[in-house]
Protein backbone atom coordinates (compact mmCIF):
# COMPACT_ATOMS: atom_id res chain seq x y z
CA UNK A 1 0.00 0.00 0.00
CA UNK A 2 1.20 3.20 -1.18
CA UNK A 3 1.79 6.09 2.00
CA UNK A 4 -0.14 8.99 1.87
CA UNK A 5 1.34 12.18 0.39
CA UNK A 6 1.07 15.30 2.66
CA UNK A 7 -1.24 17.10 0.10
CA UNK A 8 -3.87 14.03 0.94
CA UNK A 9 -3.07 14.12 4.53
CA UNK A 10 -3.94 17.96 4.31
CA UNK A 11 -7.13 17.09 2.03
CA UNK A 12 -8.04 14.42 5.26
CA UNK A 13 -7.68 16.93 7.51
CA UNK A 14 -9.58 19.70 6.03
CA UNK A 15 -12.73 17.06 5.43
CA UNK A 16 -12.83 16.63 8.88
CA UNK A 17 -12.79 20.22 9.52
CA UNK A 18 -15.29 20.99 7.10
CA UNK A 19 -17.79 18.03 8.31
CA UNK A 20 -17.01 19.29 11.92
CA UNK A 21 -15.78 15.67 12.69
CA UNK A 22 -12.84 18.14 14.19
CA UNK A 23 -15.28 21.15 15.54
CA UNK A 24 -13.97 24.35 16.19
CA UNK A 25 -12.14 25.00 18.85
CA UNK A 26 -11.26 20.76 19.23
CA UNK A 27 -8.10 19.40 20.16
CA UNK A 28 -7.12 17.09 17.04
CA UNK A 29 -4.71 13.98 17.63
CA UNK A 30 -1.41 13.91 17.89
CA UNK A 31 0.83 14.01 14.44
CA UNK A 32 2.23 10.45 15.72
CA UNK A 33 -1.20 9.29 15.96
CA UNK A 34 -2.33 10.75 12.89
CA UNK A 35 0.59 9.15 10.82
CA UNK A 36 -0.17 5.96 12.62
CA UNK A 37 -4.16 6.27 11.65
CA UNK A 38 -3.54 7.05 7.93
CA UNK A 39 0.30 5.53 7.36
CA UNK A 40 2.31 7.59 6.80
CA UNK A 41 5.42 9.16 8.36
CA UNK A 42 5.29 11.63 11.08
CA UNK A 43 7.14 14.26 9.06
CA UNK A 44 4.29 14.23 6.14
CA UNK A 45 1.66 15.00 9.16
CA UNK A 46 3.49 17.64 10.19
CA UNK A 47 3.98 19.09 6.61
CA UNK A 48 0.28 19.30 6.08
CA UNK A 49 -0.33 20.64 9.60
CA UNK A 50 2.12 22.97 9.05
CA UNK A 51 0.42 24.84 5.46
CA UNK A 52 -3.25 24.50 7.55
CA UNK A 53 -2.03 26.32 10.00
CA UNK A 54 -0.21 29.11 8.02
CA UNK A 55 -3.93 29.39 6.39
CA UNK A 56 -5.57 30.26 9.72
CA UNK A 57 -7.26 26.74 9.59
CA UNK A 58 -5.71 25.37 12.99
CA UNK A 59 -3.93 26.93 15.70
CA UNK A 60 -0.30 25.28 16.60
CA UNK A 61 1.18 25.54 20.33
CA UNK A 62 3.80 24.11 21.70
CA UNK A 63 3.17 21.92 24.68
CA UNK A 64 -1.08 22.99 24.23
CA UNK A 65 -1.38 20.87 21.04
CA UNK A 66 -3.40 21.53 18.06
CA UNK A 67 -6.41 22.94 17.86
CA UNK A 68 -9.34 23.90 15.40
CA UNK A 69 -9.03 27.26 15.05
CA UNK A 70 -12.59 28.75 16.74
CA UNK A 71 -12.33 31.80 14.25
CA UNK A 72 -10.54 31.20 10.97
CA UNK A 73 -8.68 33.47 9.80
CA UNK A 74 -7.61 33.39 6.06
CA UNK A 75 -3.87 35.28 5.92
CA UNK A 76 -2.83 36.62 2.84
CA UNK A 77 0.69 37.49 1.73
CA UNK A 78 1.55 40.00 -0.58
CA UNK A 79 3.74 40.10 -3.22
CA UNK A 80 6.11 43.49 -3.69
CA UNK A 81 5.13 44.24 -7.34
CA UNK A 82 7.46 46.11 -9.39
CA UNK A 83 5.60 49.07 -10.90
CA UNK A 84 7.38 48.64 -14.47
CA UNK A 85 5.47 45.61 -14.66
CA UNK A 86 2.25 46.84 -13.31
CA UNK A 87 2.20 49.00 -16.29
CA UNK A 88 3.29 46.62 -19.14
CA UNK A 89 0.47 44.45 -18.07
CA UNK A 90 -2.05 47.15 -18.54
CA UNK A 91 -0.93 47.46 -21.98
CA UNK A 92 0.73 50.20 -21.77
CA UNK A 93 4.52 51.59 -22.40
CA UNK A 94 6.92 52.31 -19.42
CA UNK A 95 8.12 55.52 -18.75
CA UNK A 96 10.34 56.38 -15.81
CA UNK A 97 12.21 59.83 -14.32
CA UNK A 98 14.31 60.06 -11.35
CA UNK A 99 13.63 63.34 -9.84
CA UNK A 100 15.48 63.32 -6.49
CA UNK A 101 18.63 61.51 -5.39
CA UNK A 102 20.38 62.39 -2.56
CA UNK A 103 21.94 61.19 0.91
CA UNK A 104 20.07 63.17 3.91
CA UNK A 105 18.38 62.85 7.27
CA UNK A 106 15.14 61.41 7.29
CA UNK A 107 12.83 63.47 7.87
CA UNK A 108 10.89 62.11 11.95
CA UNK A 109 7.69 60.32 10.59
CA UNK A 110 10.62 57.89 8.58
CA UNK A 111 12.93 57.60 11.73
CA UNK A 112 9.57 56.41 13.57
CA UNK A 113 8.36 54.09 10.90
CA UNK A 114 12.46 52.63 10.18
CA UNK A 115 12.94 52.93 14.29
CA UNK A 116 16.03 54.53 13.41
CA UNK A 117 17.86 57.81 14.77
CA UNK A 118 17.57 61.17 13.14
CA UNK A 119 21.10 61.40 12.49
CA UNK A 120 21.31 57.67 10.51
CA UNK A 121 21.51 59.29 7.01
CA UNK A 122 19.49 57.71 4.56
CA UNK A 123 19.18 57.61 0.35
CA UNK A 124 15.96 59.27 -0.90
CA UNK A 125 15.23 58.65 -4.42
CA UNK A 126 12.21 60.58 -6.04
CA UNK A 127 10.61 59.09 -8.63
CA UNK A 128 7.71 59.71 -11.47
CA UNK A 129 6.46 56.68 -13.09
CA UNK A 130 4.21 57.29 -16.72
CA UNK A 131 2.06 54.95 -18.70
CA UNK A 132 1.91 55.40 -21.95
CA UNK A 133 3.10 58.57 -21.55
CA UNK A 134 0.99 59.87 -18.73
CA UNK A 135 1.68 59.88 -14.86
CA UNK A 136 1.26 56.85 -13.30
CA UNK A 137 3.05 57.06 -9.78
CA UNK A 138 5.16 59.22 -7.83
CA UNK A 139 7.62 57.23 -5.72
CA UNK A 140 9.16 58.85 -2.59
CA UNK A 141 11.26 56.43 -1.07
CA UNK A 142 13.85 56.53 1.97
CA UNK A 143 16.18 53.87 1.50
CA UNK A 144 18.98 52.31 4.51
CA UNK A 145 22.12 51.38 2.47
CA UNK A 146 23.22 49.46 5.45
CA UNK A 147 20.40 46.43 4.58
CA UNK A 148 20.76 47.42 0.70
CA UNK A 149 24.25 47.13 -0.10
CA UNK A 150 24.95 47.90 -3.80
CA UNK A 151 22.50 50.89 -3.81
CA UNK A 152 24.47 53.38 -3.71
CA UNK A 153 26.31 52.55 -6.66
CA UNK A 154 23.20 51.30 -8.82
CA UNK A 155 21.72 53.93 -11.67
CA UNK A 156 18.81 54.66 -10.55
CA UNK A 157 18.15 56.65 -13.33
CA UNK A 158 17.87 53.33 -15.35
CA UNK A 159 16.53 51.41 -13.22
CA UNK A 160 13.96 52.11 -10.53
CA UNK A 161 14.45 52.04 -7.15
CA UNK A 162 11.79 49.60 -6.75
CA UNK A 163 12.81 47.42 -9.42
CA UNK A 164 16.27 47.57 -7.78
CA UNK A 165 15.01 46.58 -4.80
CA UNK A 166 13.00 43.90 -6.19
CA UNK A 167 15.38 42.04 -7.38
CA UNK A 168 18.36 42.63 -4.95
CA UNK A 169 17.15 42.94 -1.94
CA UNK A 170 15.36 40.05 0.10
CA UNK A 171 13.30 41.05 2.62
CA UNK A 172 11.43 38.98 5.64
CA UNK A 173 8.47 40.93 6.65
CA UNK A 174 7.35 44.69 6.74
CA UNK A 175 4.28 47.03 7.07
CA UNK A 176 1.74 48.29 4.52
CA UNK A 177 -1.09 50.87 4.40
CA UNK A 178 -3.23 52.22 1.90
CA UNK A 179 -5.70 55.14 1.84
CA UNK A 180 -6.83 57.92 -0.12
CA UNK A 181 -5.07 61.55 0.33
CA UNK A 182 -5.44 64.94 -1.00
CA UNK A 183 -3.01 65.79 -3.78
CA UNK A 184 -0.51 68.59 -2.45
CA UNK A 185 1.40 70.96 -4.43
CA UNK A 186 4.06 68.74 -5.37
CA UNK A 187 2.27 65.94 -5.89
CA UNK A 188 -0.55 67.65 -7.99
CA UNK A 189 2.38 69.03 -10.19
CA UNK A 190 3.86 65.71 -10.95
CA UNK A 191 0.79 63.65 -11.60
CA UNK A 192 -1.08 65.98 -13.71
CA UNK A 193 -3.83 66.84 -11.28
CA UNK A 194 -5.94 69.72 -9.53
CA UNK A 195 -4.45 70.13 -5.54
CA UNK A 196 -7.07 68.35 -3.42
CA UNK A 197 -8.13 65.75 -6.14
CA UNK A 198 -8.53 62.50 -4.53
CA UNK A 199 -5.45 60.21 -4.62
CA UNK A 200 -4.66 56.53 -4.22
CA UNK A 201 -1.80 56.04 -1.87
CA UNK A 202 0.18 52.87 -0.65
CA UNK A 203 2.60 53.58 2.26
CA UNK A 204 5.37 50.30 2.73
CA UNK A 205 7.66 49.25 4.79
CA UNK A 206 9.93 46.32 4.39
CA UNK A 207 12.71 44.75 7.02
CA UNK A 208 15.18 42.02 6.35
CA UNK A 209 15.29 40.51 10.30
CA UNK A 210 15.42 43.83 12.20
CA UNK A 211 17.28 45.91 9.72
CA UNK A 212 14.77 48.24 7.98
CA UNK A 213 15.42 48.38 4.35
CA UNK A 214 13.33 50.61 2.96
CA UNK A 215 9.97 53.10 3.95
CA UNK A 216 8.23 54.05 0.40
CA UNK A 217 5.61 56.39 -0.35
CA UNK A 218 3.61 55.58 -3.94
CA UNK A 219 1.24 58.00 -4.87
CA UNK A 220 -1.14 57.16 -7.85
CA UNK A 221 -2.41 59.29 -10.34
CA UNK A 222 -6.10 60.06 -10.37
CA UNK A 223 -8.04 57.08 -11.97
CA UNK A 224 -6.00 54.39 -10.51
CA UNK A 225 -7.30 50.60 -9.66
CA UNK A 226 -5.34 48.35 -7.77
CA UNK A 227 -5.43 44.18 -8.50
CA UNK A 228 -4.16 41.57 -6.43
CA UNK A 229 -5.61 38.33 -5.22
CA UNK A 230 -6.21 36.56 -1.93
Amino acid sequence: MTAMTWQAVQAEALRRIRTREWPPGARIPDEEDLARELGCARTTVNRALRDLADAGLLDRRRRAGTHVATTPVRKATFEIPIIRQDVEARGLVHGYTLLTRAMAPPDAATCRALALPGDVPLLRVVALHLAGGAPFCLEDRWINPVAAPGVEQADLSVTSANEWLVRHTAFSGGGIEFGAVAADAVQAAHLACAPGAALFEIVRTTWAGADPITAVRLTYAPGYRMKTAL
